[in-house]
């Protein structure tokens, strides 16, 4: 187990967080342009350290739902168009299947403060690839997270999440699940 807290604390953390959120959510979670970094080419501007903590927190809540439930038509589908044809709910439960085994509970993002090693906008598509670690006790959550812009919002187009005690990396058999890349 990560982090425990009462099931009503948790509500109460849950239902502060959620109100935060809904009042700034719409606007926080739109790609913005910034000025045009190459003639006639529009870029996306990196999003402030509090969008990226809400795009990072929100993703990773979708994807503990998922576990906790089995369920996980509601993560495909709040995904960018490109990873839903590339993953169906029966393939995520397969890909995610050993955090449901390790009863793996993401819960703590909700609280906790991510400590970011990469964020970045990346290539033509414009993809916001997010890197980094929610440290914890006993164990710290490590995620990669790429996100691309789609109908004007962050939607996911890749995801890799592990646990491991703090201080030490990543497993390299991590596996980053995202959506093909088109060759042109």
């Amino acid at each position: 187990m990560l982090f425990r807290v009462s099931p009503v604390r948790a509500f109460v953390l849950s239902v502060s967080f959620l109100v935060g959120l809904i009042t700034s959510a719409g606007a926080q979670n739109k790609p913005t342009l910034r000025p045009e970094a190459q003639a006639g080419a529009p870029q996306l501007a990196l999003p402030s350290a509090e969008k990226l903590v809400l795009l990072i927190r929100s993703s990773l809540l979708t994807l503990n739902d998922a576990i906790e439930t089995g369920n996980y038509t509601v993560l495909r589908d709040k995904s960018a168009p490109s990873f839903q044809q590339a993953n169906t709910a029966s393939k995520l439960s397969r890909i995610f299947g050993h955090l449901e085994v390790q009863n793996v509970d993401l819960a703590a993002v909700a609280v906790l403060t991510p400590q970011l090693t990469e964020a970045k906008i990346v290539g033509q598509e414009q993809r916001l690839h997010l890197k980094g670690a929610f440290p914890s006790q006993p164990i710290q959550i490590n995620f990669t997270l790429i996100l691309e812009p789609a109908g004007g919002r962050w939607r996911i187009f890749g995801l890799a999440v592990s646990g491991n005690p703090p201080a030490q990396p990543s497993p390299q058999s991590n596996v980053l699940i995202q959506a093909p890349t088109s060759k042109k």
